[in-house]
């Protein structure tokens, strides 16, 4: 039966989005009767009916209606709901059949939501049919309830007994060769027993994010009845355009919301609630970043932000091609790391978020939450990715004492850091002051391509450009004079963060003597008092490391650019002994 749907469903499968065609193609090769549908799946999901015509509906109806919508019995199981049936007829067909069996059955029995009881009673029903050649889908939506994460022996008797039975049916001779698909629903893998995930009797099937075609055609279906509103200039296709990260249940309470306040969706209305919806969905593990500035706001790294600028042009002509996977930015605390990156992401236009801390001491959760903030990433793009502290917030797959959620969770994130389907969409950048405790799995080439470095200014003109900056980027309003007198007077090694310090003190103590602008003497006055932070050693070790990860001698400060290589390791090894590290 199979082998003749192969040839009544080519061309309804032609017009299938991808991963339905690949279900189909699965169902049809006969290869598996278990099957595992994630990612997106509380989501409307489009069906296209004719050149241009879309129906939206959920996954169940997907599932039984679209794709075995000529099946001849089509269960769904939930832990709530218990037993239903896809029609009425279908229903009654089971009632009768059980029924026959056993005429003193409990009817709450057959519709249990406890799973022991509704798989005996499915399993049944199942092989009473199977030799009628009767085609059979079960669904069985939130399987996470049933077959955990975890180690088998820590299940508790019901899901072990739900492991066993989803197991031995993907397995059982008489449910491979009979017509009988098993569908499990869960939006995270992670979220599922590996034993089960990793089965090769397991067919897995992910569900994306919607592209901007179907985010225009839903939206083009709820302004064709009448309600979307929207502000001038805007129609269904621009906004399409730019709701990447935004699913369809998103787009229509976006539009119900707007809808409902009676106030039309303009490009500022757009952007505030898609960076909410979007931190939302993340659960707190994404934090969009603000980009106010852009390069221009940079003083000094003239290398650094020469390639920045080059790669800002690559992307708005549309090369992604030539663009790196991604950037390691290192250099001593307080040279301007992260502010740089952000007037990177102002530059050229891209959203930019920042990884917040999606570890949990729940076994299972940690993963969980990394494969639905890749997801929310991948339906983003294009998007910047701020790593913070890389070293500390990225660990290492050697870490030991979390049963090795540390290890799954570096190999999850440096396989899709490496995944070059996504050059010139996901832009990584992993800041760190300590390059040398970065795993080198992370810094290769493929992944965080690109080692840039920045360091304290090094000469007056130098130290003039970042005040000037500074001044421009705070908003002062100060007496002119000249700089150099001061630097002069005052020889401290200043930082960017640490001039920024010194400016916020003067323009201070110019609004205590009721002063809209702030004096050379106030400056005088400030610097003199300014006492930079007495940790030497480290800013040397931090400089050092930097100098051994730059990837250009251009960049390299004059001071180090003719220490020998050998030399260097020598003394990055001897600053660590000193500080105690090995």
């Amino acid at each position: 039966m199979k082998e003749q749907l192969i040839v009544k469903n080519l061309p309804f499968i032609k017009i299938l989005p991808a991963w339905a065609q690949e279900l189909s193609y699965k169902y049809c090769s006969k290869t598996a009767n278990l099957y595992v549908i994630h990612g997106n799946i509380r989501d409307f999901l489009p069906h296209k009916m004719n050149e241009g015509e879309f129906n939206f509906v959920k996954i169940q109806d997907y599932v039984s209606e679209v794709l075995f919508g000529n099946r001849d019995i089509i269960v769904f199981w939930d832990r709530s709901s218990g037993v239903s049936f896809c029609t009425p007829d279908m229903q009654r067909d089971f009632l009768r059949a059980m029924r026959e069996r056993n005429p003193d059955i409990n009817e709450s029995e057959l519709f249990s939501s406890d799973p022991t009881e509704a798989f005996r009673t499915l399993e049944r029903y199942f092989l009473m049919n199977i030799p009628q050649k009767k085609r059979i889908v079960l669904i069985i939506d939130y399987a996470e309830t049933i077959v955990p994460a975890g180690e088998v022996a820590k299940l508790d008797e019901a899901d072990r007994y739900c492991f066993v039975t989803l197991n031995r049916w993907s397995h059982d001779p008489v449910f491979t060769r009979g017509d009988v698909s098993v569908i499990l629903l869960s939006e995270n893998l992670s979220d599922l027993n590996p034993r089960i995930v990793s089965s090769p009797s397991t067919i897995k099937v992910e569900i994306p994010m919607p592209d901007e075609p179907v985010r225009s055609s839903f939206l083009g279906f709820l302004e064709g009845k009448g309600t979307l509103l929207l502000d001038r200039g805007l129609d269904s296709g621009a906004v399409g355009a730019i709701t990447s990260g935004l699913n369809l249940v998103n787009l229509n309470r976006l539009a119900a919301e707007s809808w409902q306040e009676d106030k039309p969706i303009s490009m500022d209305y757009l952007k505030a609630k898609k960076r909410e919806i979007i931190e939302n969905e993340a659960g707190g593990l994404l934090e969009f970043l603000d980009t106010e500035h852009d390069l221009s706001f940079v003083s000094g790294h003239d290398f650094v932000r020469k390639r920045f600028r080059h790669a800002a042009r690559a992307l708005k002509q549309g090369r992604l091609d030539v663009l790196p996977m991604g950037y390691l930015i290192a250099g001593p605390v307080g040279t301007g790391k992260s502010f740089m990156v952000s007037a990177f992401a102002g530059e050229i236009g891209v959203p930019m978020v920042k990884f917040k801390n999606f570890r949990s001491k729940w076994q299972g959760v940690t993963e969980s939450n990394l494969e639905r903030v890749l997801a929310i990433l991948k339906a983003m793009s294009p998007v910047a990715v701020m790593i913070d502290e890389a070293d500390a917030f990225l660990g290492d797959r050697n870490q030991e004492g979390d049963s090795g959620t540390s290890n799954r969770i570096f190999a999850q994130l440096a396989n899709f850091m490496g995944n070059t389907e996504y050059r010139g969409k996901i832009i990584w950048f992993l800041i760190t002051c300590r390059p040398d405790l970065l795993p080198i799995d992370l810094k290769r080439q493929g992944r965080a391509e690109e080692h840039l470095a920045l360091f304290y200014p090094d000469t007056e003109a130098e130290k003039i450009e970042l005040f000037d900056v500074l001044v421009r980027k705070l908003d002062l309003s100060i007496r002119k004079f000249p700089l150099s007198e001061l630097l002069r007077k005052f020889k401290h090694e200043f930082s960017g963060a640490d001039l920024e310090s010194v400016l916020i003190r003067a323009k201070f103590k110019a609004t205590m003597d009721n002063r809209s602008f702030v004096t050379k003497e106030d400056l005088e006055e400030t610097m003199g008092d300014f006492v930079p932070p007495a940790y030497p050693h480290e800013i040397e070790l931090q400089n050092l490391v930097a100098v051994l990860e730059c990837t250009s001698k251009e960049m390299v400060p004059k001071r180090f650019q003719n220490l020998d290589r050998t030399r260097l390791v020598k003394d990055i090894q001897e600053l660590k002994s000193l500080l105690g590290e090995r």
